[in-house]
């Protein structure tokens, strides 16, 4: 009676851990950027932007969007089926309000294994702009945007199936700056 009781716990145990593991997977997998530790910054900026669409949120504002309007017709398919759109921005008055270790955490939410770097422009003078999409299988699961400037902070994230070819039609829209993506192409895995 003892083994059975022993094998038994055993084997929950190590349901236990592959539940677990599962989790950590799917947690690790997810599009969605966290951003909330950027927010103290917003008390050193002379603007801030912050856009919070979830899905639900998108739903219910594609019913705003008219059919019959070819741009918002356009916008309507475009955000069909994702699952956000996050963007945060900082603008300050002067250089030296943030430091690169602000945005550590960040980045280091985009060094998973599943996100890849497809652009990375260094300016001393300018900044720099990051561009990270994630992929799962051959699919497009999200994009991440980081882009720096001396006095400026911008963080795009777009969760949910991309499609590079139709995004670009989103730029200009739900706070997303123009980013010139008809030009990037997603990294073909092997």
């Amino acid at each position: 009676m003892k083994s059975l009781t022993k094998t038994i716990l055993k084997l929950a145990s190590m349901a236990v851990f592959v539940i677990l593991g599962a989790n950590a997977t799917a947690v690790a997998q997810n599009a969605k950027i966290e951003t909330g530790q950027l927010d103290t910054l917003a008390a050193k900026a002379s603007e801030t932007l912050d856009v919070n669409l979830d899905e639900r949120l998108m739903q219910l504002t594609a019913k705003f969007l008219s059919d019959k309007d070819d741009d918002e017709a356009k916008i309507k398919s475009l955000i069909n089926g994702l699952k956000g759109i996050y963007v945060k921005n900082f603008e300050f008055e002067s250089e030296g309000q943030y430091a690169q270790a602000d945005l550590d955490g960040i980045r280091s939410q985009l060094r998973n294994p599943a996100w890849n770097k497809i652009v990375n422009v260094h300016s001393k003078r300018e900044g720099s702009v990051e561009v990270y999409l994630m992929q799962v299988s051959d699919k497009i699961s999200g994009l991440a945007l980081l882009a720096v400037d001396p006095k400026e902070i911008t963080i795009v994230n777009i969760v949910g199936p991309v499609d590079l070819d139709k995004l670009s039609q989103l730029e200009g829209n739900f706070g997303i700056p123009e980013l010139d993506l008809k030009q990037v192409k997603p990294p073909r895995k092997n």
